[in-house]
């Protein structure tokens, strides 16, 4: 049988990207060929543009993981999809051996593979997956609206962890991509959020999806949440950041007994104020990735419309244009979501 030809974006290096012809991996036993309709550019996407992240990924990688396609086959042993259906990849795959998998804890697995930075990934017409990693989605969801998910995921693993409850004060510091579905899905969980950002533009969108902001560099953000608070402060803090000030205002706006989720990644090592928590009885929580009922929640979240994702998706581009698409993203200051329109027929 002759291997199927189809278009990958390969990233070579220094900035650049290749969109080449390749054969399609056909799927092996406990795998599923996925066709891809969109894929999202992530954070991370962009470390690895900016060559942060070739130790890891090489120079002939196919990345990106935040995606929504639709099952085109399935190999021996495969029983939980069936060619034809809407499905997401949550792209996690453990070796089901460590002390971490072998206490349940397979999402932070001790050898964990992350599919699109150790594996090829999704800006290709078609990737071949474990099966375990497949969630179907609704008929009737959106594709575009789809390739949300995996970050929506992400927030909600954040918020979950979190033990946000109803009519509970949210604090969410940075209000980039990640910071604003955390504070869509905590809004959804019934929480009173308020978004501090310092990015006009960012500022901008969280005003446009109803949120509250605050700037911290016009004004005093510990005395607003206490004005907006009753002078309790915020019950429920996530850093997203990654930023000193981020972490030194996590402590200053939370109330007693708050709970403070650290979502971001910091590039380096930041300074936490830890008299804050043996004072105030504090919880700091950290938060990596998601586990598969987070996902489960986010397909919920993204198809009652619990995240605007009209809003939040600001730009899409074809696979043929990648190379445009991130050089634009990399200087732009209203981008919020860029996506990659990967199959002619999503």
């Amino acid at each position: 049988m002759t291997a199927q030809t189809i278009s990958a974006a390969y990233y070579r290096g220094n900035k650049s990207f290749a969109v080449e012809e390749t054969a399609a991996t056909a799927p092996g036993p406990g795998e599923a060929s996925i066709r891809i309709a969109y894929c999202g550019i992530c954070g991370t996407d962009m470390h690895v543009y900016h060559g942060n992240m070739d130790a890891r990924v090489g120079l002939n990688r196919v990345i990106g993981h935040e995606m929504s396609g639709v099952v085109e086959a399935i190999g021996e042993g495969v029983d939980s999809v069936q060619p034809g259906q809407k499905v997401v990849v949550r792209p996690l795959d453990h070796c089901g051996e460590c002390p971490a998998c072998k206490r349940g804890h397979k999402h932070i697995c001790q050898n964990l593979k992350f599919l699109g930075l150790d594996t090829d990934g999704a800006m290709q017409e078609i990737w071949t997956v474990p099966a375990h990693t497949l969630h179907r989605l609704p008929d009737d969801l959106r594709m575009d609206h789809a390739a949300l998910i995996e970050p929506v995921a992400v927030a909600c693993h954040d918020v979950r962890l979190s033990d946000l409850q109803p009519g509970e004060d949210v604090v969410v510091i940075g209000g980039g991509p990640i910071g604003v579905l955390v504070a869509m899905v905590a809004r959804d969980a019934g929480g009173n959020v308020v978004i501090s950002e310092v990015n006009p533009n960012r500022l901008a969108i969280a005003a446009k999806l109803g949120f509250e902001t605050v700037n911290p560099t016009e004004t005093d953000l510990a005395a607003a949440i206490n004005d907006h608070t009753g002078d309790k402060g915020a019950d429920v803090v996530f850093e997203v950041s990654g930023t000193q000030p981020g972490v030194d205002a996590m402590t200053t706006v939370a109330a007693t007994k708050a709970r403070i989720v650290m979502v971001a990644i910091h590039a380096t090592k930041p300074q936490i104020d830890l008299f804050q928590f043996f004072w105030r009885e504090l919880q700091l929580i950290g938060a990596r990735v998601y586990e598969p009922e987070d996902y489960e929640k986010a397909i919920a979240v993204v198809t009652s419309g619990g995240v605007d994702a009209d809003v939040v998706i600001t730009d899409v581009s074809p696979l043929s244009d990648i190379q445009a698409a991130f050089e634009a993203l990399d200087r732009s200051p209203t981008a919020m979501k860029s996506l990659i329109k990967v199959g002619s027929r999503a």
